[in-house]
């Protein structure tokens, strides 16, 4: 037995292949049975890595991707005792995990009213648009230098896998995944600038991601952005800097004039849900 609390408890097996066991205590009366299967597997995975991983770690990886991806909406004001109850830790974990979201700028801490998931108004997301541009520009021109010709070749194979994606092929929508598969992610890697690394792929990264899979559903918008893609990482490999620092500007700005857009059309700035989680 490695781990055992009121919801779950976590076993390994003493085969080769490291097998996990995930018994729910109490079955469907358990407020753990409604997570599901693979999400107690990422917690009990998580507390095996090692001693660096931990349940804490586990919340914190969850509750991020659900409000990355929406699940748990901006506005949303995070209730400690329903999430300690649905991912089976203390409050003293999760109270590390929630510490951790602020300081990936995803949740906000408001006096008297407690923790919500930001919710950025009109003119704050399209400020954080116009730093991407600027940043994310200069990261591509440094990249186009100092990116190696094996770093280069893998830009291309996550390219060729974004165009295998049926969002993309029908035009809907575009493959939206993290580090090593995003495109971004690995451009601004390898301008081998710490301190863009910093900025763009930690500090600001989880909260920028938020908000392009938000707006990555825009009508005709995910093949265009496929082809700039495709031209940013050509002039990377022709080692134009100043062409793949234009083209990148020329690509975010695009994505900031398609939100600007989508917020017109809504008549209002970026809306809140104003619920519980």
């Amino acid at each position: 037995m490695l781990v055992q609390n009121g919801c779950f408890s976590i076993e390994q097996s003493p085969a080769a292949d490291g097998l996990l066991t995930i018994l729910v205590d109490g079955a469907q009366n358990s407020p753990c049975f409604q997570l599901r299967k693979q999400d107690c597997r990422q917690l009990a995975e998580a507390t095996l890595d090692g001693p660096t991983q931990t349940l804490s770690d586990g919340a914190f990886e969850r509750i991020q991707a659900a409000i990355v991806k929406g699940e748990i909406a901006p506005g949303t004001r995070i209730s400690e005792q329903y999430l300690s109850t649905t991912f089976g830790i203390g409050r003293g974990p999760l109270r590390e995990a929630i510490r951790r979201l602020e300081g990936r700028r995803l949740v906000v801490r408001i006096p008297h009213a407690g923790v919500r998931v930001v919710s950025l108004d009109y003119a704050e997301l399209i400020e954080l648009y116009h730093v991407r541009e600027a940043l994310e520009g200069m990261a591509c021109r440094l990249a186009a230098q100092n990116m190696t010709e094996d770093e280069i070749a893998a830009l291309r194979d996550v390219l060729a896998m974004h165009e295998q994606h049926s969002g993309l092929k029908a035009n809907k929508s575009y493959y939206q995944q993290e580090g090593d598969l995003d495109i971004h992610y690995l451009i601004v890697q390898g301008s081998k600038n710490r301190t863009l690394s910093h900025m763009l792929c930690d500090e600001l990264y989880q909260l920028v991601r938020m908000y392009r899979y938000r707006f990555s559903t825009t009508p005709k918008r995910p093949k265009q952005a496929f082809a700039e893609h495709h031209n940013i990482i050509q002039a990377i490999a022709d080692r134009d800097g100043e062409l793949a620092e234009m083209l990148m500007r020329r690509h975010i700005s695009a994505s900031r004039r398609n939100i600007e857009r989508r917020l017109q059309e809504q008549g209002d700035a970026v809306t809140s849900s104003g619920g519980t989680v």
